[in-house]
């Protein structure tokens, strides 16, 4: 028999649910906080973290996460984002940011891709459907 058969395969998952979300009116920076370069590698995804609430109750969620470099070899950590109702979880696909979305109107927000931890276009995202179109 070969050797790969004492060989397991495991998924990492962890505990993914929200923490305490962020305070309404409290100071928002523009830019998520860097994540140092130890922590994008290690075995525990960042937390969950709110970056929005719109005056109807919707909310935008950091949470996935994938870990960059640039082209001088620097890491840096873009997030995935989530539009919570309630119970009602909406991925936003393919839209890895580092940017926090700002609300344009009651139905949409804008966030900028990030790719190899440069910004690329901006993107305008239905809060309904979660579905990003490039901004012209």
């Amino acid at each position: 028999m070969s050797g790969l058969a004492g060989l397991g395969v495991t998924a990492c998952g962890g505990d993914r649910s929200p923490k305490a979300p962020a305070q309404a009116g409290a100071s928002v920076d523009a830019r998520i906080p860097a994540e140092d370069a130890a922590s994008a590698h290690a075995a525990t995804p960042p937390a969950d973290s709110l970056v929005l609430r719109t005056a109807r109750g919707l909310e935008v969620w950091l949470t996935l996460a994938r870990d960059g470099r640039d082209s001088s070899g620097a890491a840096c950590v873009e997030r995935g984002l989530e539009i919570r109702d309630g119970t009602r979880r909406t991925p936003v696909p393919l839209l890895y940011t580092r940017d926090r979305p700002r609300l344009v109107n009651d139905s949409t927000i804008s966030a900028r891709l990030w790719t190899h931890c440069a910004a690329g276009p901006e993107y305008r995202v239905n809060l309904r459907t979660g579905q990003p179109v490039r901004a012209r």
